[in-house]
């Protein structure tokens, strides 16, 4: 039976009179790519927040291999495996692109780290592991803030393997690449799941959903109205009218 790494239920938040999330749960099985899909607005990224703790959730649980993660903060929750890429990227730009992947290894203040010189040379040999599978060894030494939109991209998944987690969340990870550079992110996404890496993924090019994803929840207003395996979410008409605006209107 296949281990799920990550649960939720019935998580919800809402802003004022807006119920951004209603009610959702999911569950991340190890080695496996879930996709979320929906409208703009439909609480997908603020479903990533109260999982990893950059918003608090008003209710529901959350638990990464049983044991609950509600209430804790984003570093604690990063601690116990969870890696997270945002739409923004949130890189480090006026550093180079190897301080950047070693920064995702360091488990301490950036003054002092455990493990002396023997674990230094180990956090460099994941961070260069991390730039030869995204293709940026030859930028090691360059400064993100002046890496191509797609070595950015890249930089943020160099940083995700570097800190060796088994949960991935990934907001739009593939928005704006073309088809090779999205070959390639398909490439690292493999290469994690036969490594038992259980990753949920946020994307709205519906090609790439369809390429990548064993399984797809839909979202709207805040809830799942759906899950399954992709082509049966992707063909469903009722789905497609929600996604693409064309849901029938109420009558008055």
């Amino acid at each position: 039976m296949t281990e799920i790494l990550l649960k939720s239920e019935n998580l919800a938040r809402a802003f004022g009179g807006l119920q951004a999330v209603a009610g959702v749960s999911l569950s991340l099985p190890a080695g496996r790519v879930t996709a979320l899909v929906g409208p703009n607005g439909a609480g997908k990224t603020t479903t990533f927040n109260l999982i990893t703790g950059n918003l608090r959730a008003d209710s529901g649980t959350a638990q990464i291999r049983g044991k609950p993660i509600m209430g804790l903060k984003p570093w604690q929750v990063a601690r116990l495996g969870v890696a997270r890429s945002f739409q923004d990227l949130r890189l480090f730009t006026h550093m180079t692109v190897r301080e950047n992947v070693l920064a995702a290894t360091e488990t301490a203040s950036w003054f002092w780290q455990p493990g002396g010189a023997r674990a230094r040379r180990q956090r460099e040999d994941r961070a260069a592991a991390a730039l030869e599978a995204t293709g940026l060894s030859a930028l090691a030494d360059a400064r993100a803030i002046d890496l191509a939109y797609a070595e950015r991209k890249f930089l943020s998944m160099a940083r995700i393997l570097a800190a060796e987690a088994d949960i991935w969340l990934l907001d739009e990870p593939a928005s704006g690449l073309d088809l090779a550079s999205r070959l390639r992110f398909g490439e690292l996404l493999r290469a994690a799941t036969a490594c038992g890496v259980a990753i949920c993924l946020i994307e709205h090019n519906l090609d790439v959903v369809a390429e990548l994803s064993d399984r797809i929840a839909f979202l709207d207003q805040g809830r799942v109205l759906a899950e399954g395996e992709p082509q049966a979410i992707l063909r469903d008409p009722a789905l497609a009218a929600i996604y693409f605006g064309d849901r029938p209107q109420e009558a008055a």
